[in-house]
């Protein structure tokens, strides 16, 4: 039976949100529900969008004694802060860029499971969906060899990105940039990244309209290819770019995807290539775009 891994995301830094009026502001902000905290050991997938609805931040939210720590891309940590600072006017908010006090890691397998929290260090199922393991963020000055205390098996960055591709989990920054998805193209409404149900946050009306009114046409999903997948590389129809092949491993990888351009494609026997080599796309998202389309038809002006 094939251990447990677990492996360091050096990618990833840690933002802190003290102070009495930390769970309102961010209540306010995010697109998930700060209330699902209420569950000892409970942690959000969410993210922070732009008035026209685009993600500006994707991160997880997990309480501690004394407020809620954010982990996110190590190089937005900053602008998150500063985001944040911009919105609080008085609030009793304290923010700090924290990501020097933690190492953060993936866990995952069979039996994945915290070896126990102390106070500078946190752990939280991760979620998205719960094959995709756990999230470690350990305390920087004791983490020097966290595969020996938890009982599992050193893997690399580059196998916990195979391990998210082959689930067909999407990150910011790798499958998509910063400002320019919506979070339905980024699958946030697939994986526990957003509330249909909590009150107005930044960009809510948008997400709304998307869920509610419109065929989303473009997403990011899993593609194989006939040979090795170029991450950045253009997905052409022809000469049209139809999608770009973000995060990859080997021949798998995921694409942010016109699934309305790929279906024509498809039902025409037409190929799609990236790189000169030759793409297959998803067939079950393309089916699910199928029936979406079939029973909605879409919207002019949002993709």
């Amino acid at each position: 039976m094939a251990s447990d891994m677990i492996a360091p995301l050096h990618d990833r830094g840690v933002v802190s949100v003290t102070g009495t009026d930390a769970g309102k502001l961010l209540q306010g902000l995010i697109t998930n529900d700060m209330d699902a905290l209420s569950r000892d050991g409970a942690a959000i997938h969410a993210g922070l969008l732009s008035p026209q609805g685009k993600i500006l931040f994707e991160f997880f939210v997990v309480r501690t004694a004394d407020g809620f720590l954010i982990e996110l891309a190590k190089d937005k940590a900053a602008d998150f802060v500063k985001r944040l600072t911009m919105y609080r006017l008085r609030a009793d908010v304290a923010l700090h860029d924290v990501s020097a006090n933690y190492k953060v890691y993936a866990l995952w397998g069979a039996t994945a499971a915290s070896s126990g929290e102390t106070r500078a260090t946190v752990s939280f199922a991760d979620p998205r969906i719960p094959a995709l393991g756990r999230r470690i963020l350990a305390d920087a000055a004791l983490a020097t060899d966290v595969a020996s205390a938890t009982n599992d098996t050193d893997a690399s960055e580059a196998a916990y990105d195979a391990h998210r591709i082959a689930l067909g989990v999407p990150e910011g920054g790798k499958d998509y940039d910063f400002g320019d998805a919506y979070p339905h193209e980024a699958d946030f409404d697939l994986f526990n990244g957003v509330s249909f149900k909590k009150g107005c946050y930044v960009g809510q009306e948008v997400v709304s309209r998307m869920q509610n009114k419109t065929v989303v046409r473009k997403r990011i999903v899993k593609v194989s290819g006939a040979a090795a997948l170029t991450m950045h590389a253009d997905i052409l129809l022809g000469e049209a770019a139809i999608g770009r092949v973000g995060s990859v491993d080997g021949v798998n990888g995921l694409a942010m995807l016109r699934l309305d351009r790929a279906v024509e494609a498809r039902e025409k026997g037409l190929s799609l290539t990236a790189n000169g080599v030759a793409i297959s796309p998803d067939e079950a998202a393309l089916e699910t775009y199928r029936a979406s389309a079939a029973a909605r038809p879409a919207t002019p002006g949002l993709v």
